[in-house]
């Protein structure tokens, strides 16, 4: 699984929207955090879209999906003192 988190990182490195990826070793193990920044939903959605079109990321995906129990998505808004404005 990291081998392929690691190539689906490359593939979204472009755009800069990386913020972090976190895994965790206590609690429920193994539950994985990304932070990603976006100017806007428009930029998330042409950002997602051009991964799209990259050779290789469908097959990224195909494999990595089927490992996915739960997962959320939440907007997270930066505060005014953010280096993510």
């Amino acid at each position: 699984w990291l081998n392929s988190r690691a190539r689906a990182i490359k593939y979204r490195q472009e755009n800069q929207e990386a913020v972090g990826g976190f895994f965790s070793q206590i609690g429920e193990l193994y539950v994985v955090h990304h932070l990603w920044a976006y100017r806007d939903l428009q930029s998330r959605e042409e950002t997602r879209n051009a991964a799209w079109r990259k050779r290789g990321w469908d097959e990224n995906v195909y494999y990595t999906v089927p490992l996915i129990r739960t997962m959320e998505s939440r907007i997270m808004i930066p505060l005014k003192i953010s280096p993510l404005q």
